[in-house]
């Protein structure tokens, strides 16, 4: 079985239709799957609902998908950084899931793991348990969470080899394996790819099984979300 694509466009060909629920890896701007995103875009299709940490900033990342007015719903833990992002949401063109960090990577998690829902004390007593399953275990209260899995994932990895077997670098470790293993179907996009046998097993953090397709870009763009430098002296 070949999984490996020539583009992204091809790679994600008979994958993509409206409303569907699309992961997507990453952790702000780092590590995420931008030509993939390039690509959903491109294909036009409309009313999704992306699972990600955060939205992108605007005009980059999942930002983009916003400015097409693709994207029917997120579901994140951190919004911010994007103007496009809070005018639709204001307009009520936008719909948001809001989840603690910790509770939407468990969920996610989950998804993989084929665990269908999970108790976690994170939010009980707030909004974030508000019309959820709430219960009493060993006299503590637990909210319950539903595990979450998508018709497609999109994830990005430093190194990777035909096989779809991933290796992740620093910051991008974050979701991208997580949601490698809870999509339906899971497209990688990789910077270095390699012929089987080339990746030290020990290295690798998502086996191949979990990845059906990948694209080799070799060139990705790396974007930084917030430059700091010191004054000189």
């Amino acid at each position: 079985m070949n999984k490996v694509y020539a583009d992204a466009k091809s790679a994600l060909a008979g994958l993509l239709e409206d409303g569907m629920t699309i992961m997507a890896g990453g952790f702000g701007l780092c590590g995420i799957p931008e030509t993939l995103i390039h690509a959903i875009r491109d294909a036009g299709v409309k009313n999704l609902t992306v699972v990600s940490n955060n939205a992108g900033v605007d005009g980059k990342g999942l930002g983009v998908l916003l400015d097409t007015h693709q994207v029917k719903k997120m579901v994140s833990s951190y919004v911010g950084e994007n103007k496009t992002f809070m005018q639709q949401y204001l307009a009520k063109e936008l719909e948001i899931e809001f989840n603690p960090q910790g509770t939407l990577a468990e969920r996610i998690r989950a998804g993989g793991a084929g665990i269908p829902a999970f108790f976690t004390k994170t939010g009980v007593g707030t909004m974030i348990a508000e019309g959820k399953d709430v219960r009493e275990f060993d006299g503590q209260r637990y909210v319950m969470e539903r595990g979450i899995v998508a018709d497609l994932s999109i994830v990005h990895a430093y190194l990777g080899d035909t096989e779809g077997n991933l290796v992740y670098r620093k910051t991008a470790r974050n979701f991208n394996p997580i949601m490698a293993t809870a999509g339906k179907v899971t497209v990688a996009e990789v910077e270095h790819l390699v012929e089987p046998g080339k990746i030290d097993p020990d290295r690798i953090i998502t086996p191949g099984v979990f990845v059906q397709r990948l694209i080799h870009v070799p060139n990705a763009v790396k974007y930084i979300e917030q430059r700091t430098v010191r004054k000189r002296a």
